[in-house]
């Protein structure tokens, strides 16, 4: 049997959904969907362009180029381990229409988790993966050269995952520096910052705990269920255990948390990291 990937599944559905089919006296006749003769007309993700396009852009003014950074990683018993890759992807989306002339690069989904001999950290848990601090900080450095060589003027880290954050500052600075004169590094601090100062106060202030911008706790929760709510298995979370390293839940009580109490922190978190991409040079 042929096993299609789940992408091309997918999309087979809708291939023959847009076929337009007639039947006629002499016979059938049908006209499939003609391939787009340009870029969508509102997408900032880098991927979807063809090369033509990125070039045009970037003579249009498109100077500076988001490199989101998540994460595979196990994060308890209720919420799907992309959490980290889906969160940062739908907001770096937010903050490049909000700065405009910005792209999103595609999201570096592949992060130190922890070690595999012996297993520490998250990787103790199935559903994580993690790569070596080296390799990790050679592929942030060879993708922010590949932009700037293309004309990307700024090239900006963010992080939604903090266990890398002090990597992505390194790199940010050195590339900074090896580049001055000719380019930017920006590592956004206060995209991650700001969940456990700022948004963890507006929970504090709405009588929702203490132990907040954890892991897999009430506020990661909740912003998980502000982006994607398919990400969040209800049922698990209703009947979430009390947290515990044993489950992989770090911080307080998930339970009360809801789209609406996460979007409070996502908007928090693009607000903070467009103001600081907008001082930086």
């Amino acid at each position: 049997m042929c096993h299609l990937p789940s992408a091309v599944r997918r999309l087979v559905p809708a291939v023959f959904a847009t076929a337009i089919m007639t039947i006629s006296g002499t016979g059938v006749s049908g006209a499939a969907a003609q391939p787009s003769s340009g870029p969508p007309s509102d997408t900032v993700e880098f991927a979807r362009l063809t090369w033509t396009e990125i070039a045009a852009a970037i003579r249009a003014g498109d100077d500076t180029i988001l490199i989101p950074v998540g994460g595979t990683e196990q994060s308890g018993p209720y919420i799907a381990v992309g959490k980290h890759n889906i969160r940062v992807a739908a907001l770096a989306d937010r903050i490049a229409r909000r700065l405009g002339h910005t792209l999103v690069a595609p999201v570096i989904a592949y992060v130190p988790e922890g070690g595999t001999s012996p297993r520490t950290s998250h990787m103790r848990f199935p559903g994580t993966i993690s790569i070596p601090p080296a390799v990790f900080t050679g592929l942030l450095e060879g993708a922010a050269e590949s932009f700037r060589v293309q004309g990307f003027r700024r090239v900006v880290f963010i992080g939604d995952h903090g266990g890398y954050l002090t990597s992505l500052k390194a790199v940010a600075e050195k590339l900074d520096h090896k580049w001055k004169g000719t380019a930017h590094a920006l590592y956004v601090a206060p995209y991650y910052d700001v969940i456990a100062t700022r948004y963890a106060d507006a929970l504090r202030a709405r009588g929702l705990g203490a132990a907040l911008g954890k892991h897999a706790d009430l506020s990661d929760t909740a912003l998980m269920l502000a982006v994607d709510p398919s990400m969040v298995r209800q049922d698990a979370l209703r009947s979430a255990p009390l947290p515990g390293p044993d489950q992989g839940v770090y911080g307080g009580d998930p339970r009360p948390a809801t789209a609406a109490l996460g979007r409070i922190g996502t908007d928090m978190q693009v607000e903070a990291a467009v103001e600081a991409i907008r001082r930086a040079p």
